[in-house]
């Protein structure tokens, strides 16, 4: 049976880039909201989209990201109508996904909202990755050319790393990343997983 190792962390906290380094190690990755941003583009998760919220978020049947990030983001009743479209459609997928990598020991399953979705509970290991705030804040900025109200909004949607620290098995902080690859690297260990050095 593969094991699920659940990667997470808040906004900005650096997950992508500690989900490379297993990567590189030769971890298969699923990145959720990466495979979300896909799943949005899908005919039926476009109609349920355009039932929920309105045709107003559609140019020529594409997505706008920013406007429907605005709406949910400000307003979490907007949100989990949002989550309850996506969220079954990723589960579909990484199932399937699951079924390609079922000869690896290991796989991690990335997601920023691990423990706000429920999605935890399908984990055998959870990583959380933590980062100074203000370094958090100044990725976001810096990455969304977004301002820093609207990463405090939507850090305050998120757990705490206080929470996500209580569940998870072990924790990685993101400042430094010489520091961060010797913590996976570390973990890997622990798991006693082969690394991939080609």
């Amino acid at each position: 049976m593969t094991k699920i190792i659940g990667l997470t962390g808040g906004i900005g906290s650096g997950k992508t880039t500690i989900a490379n380094f297993f990567a590189e190690a030769g971890v298969p990755v699923y990145i959720a909201d990466n495979e979300a941003k896909k799943i949005m583009q899908s005919k039926p998760v476009i109609s349920e989209i355009k039932a929920v919220f309105g045709d107003f978020l559609f140019e020529n049947e594409v997505l706008n990201r920013a406007k429907l990030a605005e709406i949910v983001f400000n307003n979490s009743e907007k949100l989990n109508q949002l989550n309850s479209i996506i969220h079954p459609a990723v589960k579909k997928d990484f199932e399937k996904w699951l079924q390609k990598n079922k000869n690896y020991e290991y796989i991690i399953y990335e997601a920023a909202i691990l423990f706000e979705s429920g999605r935890y509970k399908d984990c055998d290991i959870i990583i959380t990755v933590t980062a100074p705030e203000e370094i958090r804040i100044e990725r976001v900025i810096n990455r969304d050319k977004t301002s820093r109200e609207q990463v405090l909004s939507r850090m305050k949607m998120q757990w705490k790393d206080e929470e996500r620290i209580l569940k998870s098995n072990f924790v990685i902080t993101n400042d430094n990343l010489k520091k961060a690859k010797e913590e996976v690297v570390k973990i890997l260990k622990i798991l006693n997983i082969k690394q991939n050095h080609s």
